[in-house]
Order: C-alpha cells, then sequence, then structure tokens
C-alpha cells in the first residue's frame, strides 16, 4: 500500500528529504506522496522513514492502493531499473 498525507501536516518538511524514492512533494497546501512511487521504503528500509520522523503522526496507509509487499518490492525494482536507465544513458546523474 502507498501512504498519504492527511491534513494534519504541520509542513514541517522533515519528511521529503527522508523519502528514498523521491515520492514526496509540495503540494498546494501540504506535502502530498505519489502513490506510483511509494513503496513504504520497501527495498531501501524495514519501515516507511516519513513515518518515523513525522512529528504529527499524518501519513497513514492510502485506502485507495493496497499493494502486497510483493508489489511494494516489484514496483521498487521497476523504480530502481528507471532510475539506472535514466542515469547511464546520460540523461541524469
Amino acid at each position: 500500500m502507498a501512504l498519504l498525507i492527511t491534513d494534519e501536516c504541520i509542513n514541517c518538511d522533515v519528511c521529503e528529504p527522508e523519502c528514498p524514492n523521491d515520492a514526496i512533494s509540495q503540494g498546494l497546501e501540504i506535502y502530498v506522496i505519489d502513490p506510483k512511487k511509494c513503496t513504504e521504503c520497501v527495498g531501501h528500509f524495514d519501515t516507511p522513514q516519513c513515518v518515523e520522523v513525522c512529528p504529527v503522526d499524518c501519513i497513514p496507509v492510502n485506502p485507495d492502493y493496497t499493494e502486497t509487499r510483493d508489489v511494494l518490492q516489484r514496483k521498487y525494482e521497476g523504480l530502481m531499473a528507471a532510475k539506472k536507465a535514466l542515469t547511464s544513458d546520460g540523461s541524469r546523474g
């Protein structure tokens, strides 16, 4: 499952730099999580890092994106393959 940031977010800026998939960005009013990039840190850490650092506990599971750990692992692998392809062809890096 992907995570989401609720409107209880205080815009403290601690979650965004902790996301290894760059899934967190500043939205119009609060930070948002891109469910296509969120793997709940599967592949990187044992627990979601944004949840670990959030001082107000406003990052629950997104009920609209129910994914098993295996699906999250495959999503992580796809994201890493895309990142590697971008860096190996000189487009980014």
